[in-house]
């Protein structure tokens, strides 16, 4: 059976606006390993399901479509961020 990642997107820590922050995205787990072609030396695999990423707006259409078409999901909630909020003038003592 498939076995999916449901990722929530969060903001980039170079970005400051929160445009795309919020949405989720669905990907595939790998299934075969990476294997070393023996005249590049290239990593690769045969796996192309783990070039597939589909977005959706909420967590719960994600695992709607998850669920419709039979893949075991698992979800990757962002991680909290906290805000150190601190003076400009704090940088010189």
């Amino acid at each position: 059976m498939t076995t999916a990642r449901i990722i929530e997107n969060d903001r980039k820590t170079t970005q400051s606006g929160k445009a795309k922050a919020g949405r989720w995205t669905l990907e595939f787990e790998r299934v075969a390993p990476m294997r070393a072609d023996p005249l590049t030396g290239w990593s690769g695999s045969g796996d192309t399901n783990t070039q597939v990423r589909l977005s959706f707006d909420s967590k719960d259409e994600a695992i709607a479509y998850a669920t419709r078409k039979g893949f075991d999901a698992h979800l990757v909630p962002a991680p909290k961020t906290t805000l150190k909020i601190q003076a400009y003038a704090d940088n010189f003592r």
